[in-house]
């Protein structure tokens, strides 16, 4: 399940975690990033203390989605080390989303 924590930076958020991190860019408006939040759930839930996973609303922080380019939404983005390593744009099945992602931790 996802927290709320407050950080001086989105870079120092990435920095700070000892895990890789799955950057999930939505808006609350957003059909299929409401169907992507419970898909998120489950990944969070299997895939606990191997990575963290963030929800950054675009429509609140507007320049974060376009220092990374985000057109289309939902997006996904993980940061390994800070660094981005992959971006997947739509919706994608709990099982799909697991199997990719095991592949890059």
């Amino acid at each position: 399940m996802a927290t709320k924590q407050e950080f001086n930076s989105f870079e120092e958020m990435l920095a700070s975690s000892d895990l890789p991190v799955l950057v999930d860019f939505y808006a609350t408006w957003c059909g299929p990033c409401q169907m992507m939040a419970k898909i998120l759930e489950q990944v969070s839930a299997q895939m606990s203390g191997k990575l963290k996973i963030v929800k950054i609303d675009t429509d609140k922080y507007e320049q974060l989605a376009v220092d990374h380019r985000i057109y289309a939404l939902p997006t996904l983005v993980l940061f390994k080390n800070g660094e981005a390593v992959d971006r997947i744009e739509g919706v994608m099945q709990t099982a799909d989303l697991i199997q990719r992602l095991q592949s890059l931790l």
